[in-house]
C-alpha cells in the first residue's frame, strides 16, 4: 500500500533523524517542508505532528521542533495496532548494552528457538516522573530478525522506532500481539534494578509480536512491582 503524502513526508524525516543530520539542530519548519515536498502547510504539519505523536520530535518554545532529548517507550504489552508511541510511554534509561544470549527456557519457546541458541536481548528500565523504576524489560529478538537489523546491537535509542526500523530491514511486521500476565516474586537482579527493598510480588508481562506469516519478531518480558500495576478494560455488558 503506497503512503500518503504526509506519511511519506514523515518516514523522509525519521530515516534523516536516524541518520542523526539534525543533531542538535532544529528540524525544517512546515512552511520549508510544504515548499519542498510541494504539499500544503497542512501536510507537512500532520507529518510533523506523527512524530510527535510518536516521541521521535519535540516543540521548543521559539525554536520549532528538535529531536526529542528524551527516548520514550510504552511498557511491555498492549501494543494494539494504531497506537503511538507515547501512549502510555515512559522516559527510559538502557541497562548495558544489546547482547547475545540464551534466553531463558519460557522465552525460548516463544520464539521458537532450541535451548542453548543465543538472541539479541536488549534491556531497558522505564521510569516514572520523578526518575523512580517503573518497570524492567527485557527484549529478545530471534537471530532471523536480530541479524539482519544491525543497530539492534546499539545502544543508541532508534529513532524511527524498532518496528518500523526492522520492518525496513527484513520485510516483517507485526500482525498479531499475545499478551500473558502472571505474578510471582522479583528476582535478585530485578529488586536492584526496580530499587525494590526486598523480593516482593511483582507482574510479568510476556508480550510476542508475531510477522505476516505467524513468526515471532521479538518477546518482551515486562516486570513490574504490584503496586505500580494496574490493568483496567471498558466493555460493553
Amino acid at each position: 500500500m503506497a503512503l500518503l503524502k504526509y506519511e511519506e513526508i514523515a518516514e523522509s524525516l525519521r530515516t534523516r533523524i536516524a541518520a542523526g543530520e539534525f543533531d542538535g539542530e532544529t528540524l525544517p519548519s512546515g512552511r520549508d517542508l510544504a515548499e519542498q515536498w510541494s504539499v500544503s502547510r497542512a501536510t507537512a504539519v500532520k507529518a510533523m505532528d506523527v512524530l510527535r505523536s510518536d516521541g521521535v520530535v519535540e516543540a521548543r518554545q521559539g525554536t520549532g521542533f528538535v529531536v526529542a532529548e528524551t527516548p520514550v517507550a510504552r511498557p511491555a504489552g498492549a501494543r494494539r495496532a494504531g497506537s503511538t508511541r507515547v501512549t502510555g510511554g515512559m522516559p527510559f534509561l538502557r541497562v548495558g548494552e544489546p547482547d547475545w544470549a540464551a534466553p531463558p527456557a519460557h522465552v525460548a519457546t516463544v520464539l521458537g528457538t532450541d535451548a542453548g541458541v543465543k538472541a539479541l536481548r536488549r534491556v531497558r528500565v522505564l521510569q516514572l516522573p520523578d526518575g523512580s523504576p517503573h518497570s524492567y524489560v527485557q527484549a529478545w529478538f530471534p537471530p532471523d530478525v536480530a541479524e539482519p537489523s544491525p543497530r539492534l546491537t546499539q545502544t543508541a535509542p532508534i529513532a524511527e522506532g524498532t518496528t518500523r526500523y526492522v520492518r525496513r530491514q527484513t520485510g516483517r511486521f507485526p500482525v498479531e500481539g499475545v499478551d500473558v500476565t502472571t505474578v510471582r516474586l522479583a528476582t535478585e537482579e530485578e529488586v536492584s534494578h526496580l530499587a525494590l527493598s526486598e523480593p516482593t510480588a511483582v507482574a510479568v508481562v510476556l508480550h510476542t509480536a508475531y510477522d505476516q506469516e505467524q513468526r515471532p519478531l521479538v518477546c518482551e518480558e515486562g516486570v513490574t512491582p504490584s503496586a505500580l500495576y494496574e490493568h483496567a478494560e471498558v466493555y460493553a455488558m
